[in-house]
């Protein structure tokens, strides 16, 4: 029996992620690309020069493509919910890098609609993927940790002024800084340890670092309630400093107290800690290989198969969660 093929279009490439998922899926046996969207002429030769193939000429042709099941956006921000809106009503199920929208209202249609029709809807929540990120969640999952009770974690980026798309800075098009980075957190706290958001206590937006826009705010704190009573307290700025980019060793860091244990762990660290009540040593956290990755994991979802690593609850509560924390910075 031959296995399934999925047909996916990319419409929207405004941004750096969705090239790595164009790349995914062109490495990917399970996926078909039909080719690609963008109405931005810069980012139409920029696409082709990284080997995108823009075939399309408008979304609604894209849309009207019998062979498409899946559409893939990557546009600016602030126009995502309502391609998505689109897609779904076309009756192609959607993935989006994050994040997904920017308004309630339309993340509201969004849910409504992939329920009607019975579509996926999916964010490139990646970082569930990442051998750290699972070995925190088997290390909570044995007990050693406890019950959670304290979490802080720090996802600043480089601003990049002047090389980061400037459609960030246009009105409307970003729609703040922790409905952009502060999502990723929301999700790790959900998968690595069951965490979901009860309260917003405190949230703040303001403007720092982007001297050029000083209407864009590209600071960002809040604090939050877990349901189980834990307090967490983030920092999701655009603070790294230029030069050091992506390399920093605590980009992505996270010190999360337990009853039993606390662990302290970072993306770009080779090594993570982690220490229990009654021992003075500290422990070696042993990374977890995956056994699948985003689109594959996509693809298994599509099929119905179980245990999925990201089924479209989770993707749909953390964009949620991340618009609520939003909007009370406003």
């Amino acid at each position: 029996m031959n296995d399934k093929i999925i047909n996916i279009a990319f419409a929207g490439l405004r941004h750096g992620h969705i090239f790595v998922l164009y790349n995914m899926a062109k490495e990917n046996k399970f996926y078909n690309i039909t080719g690609a969207f963008e109405s931005d002429e810069n980012s139409k030769k920029t696409s082709r020069e990284m080997g995108v193939i823009i075939n399309y000429n408008s979304y609604e042709e894209l849309l009207d493509d019998t062979r498409v099941d899946v559409v893939a956006l990557g546009g600016c921000y602030g126009q995502r919910g309502q391609m998505a809106i689109d897609a779904l009503k076309a009756g192609k199920h959607v993935i989006a890098d994050k994040p997904l929208c920017t308004e309630m209202s339309e993340l509201d249609l969004i849910e409504k609609l992939s329920k009607e029709k019975n579509l996926l809807v999916s964010c490139m929540f990646t970082m569930r993927f990442e051998k750290k990120i699972n070995a925190v969640k088997k290390l909570y999952e044995s007990g050693k940790l406890g019950e959670i009770n304290n979490v802080t974690f720090g996802g600043q980026h480089p601003l990049q002024y002047g090389r980061r798309p400037m459609w960030y800075f246009e009105e409307g098009e970003h729609g703040g800084v922790i409905n952009d980075i502060a999502i990723h957190g929301i999700d790790v706290l959900y998968y690595a340890f069951g965490m979901k958001i009860k309260d917003i206590l405190a949230a703040r937006c303001w403007n720092k670092y982007a001297e050029e826009q000083p209407d864009f705010k590209d600071s960002a704190q809040f604090m939050l309630t877990a349901d189980n009573g834990a307090g967490i307290v983030a920092d999701v700025s655009y603070a790294i400093p230029d030069g050091v980019e992506f390399n920093l060793p605590y980009y992505w860091q996270f010190y999360v107290w337990g009853t039993k244990g606390t662990v302290r762990f970072s993306l770009n660290e080779n090594e993570s800690y982690y220490y229990i009540s009654g021992e003075k040593q500290h422990f070696v956290l042993d990374e977890q290989e995956c056994e699948t990755d985003y689109l594959t994991d996509f693809y298994n979802l599509y099929l119905g198969r179980k245990n999925v690593v990201l089924p479209v609850t989770d993707s749909l509560y953390a964009t949620r969660t991340t618009l609520q924390i939003q909007k009370k910075s406003e």
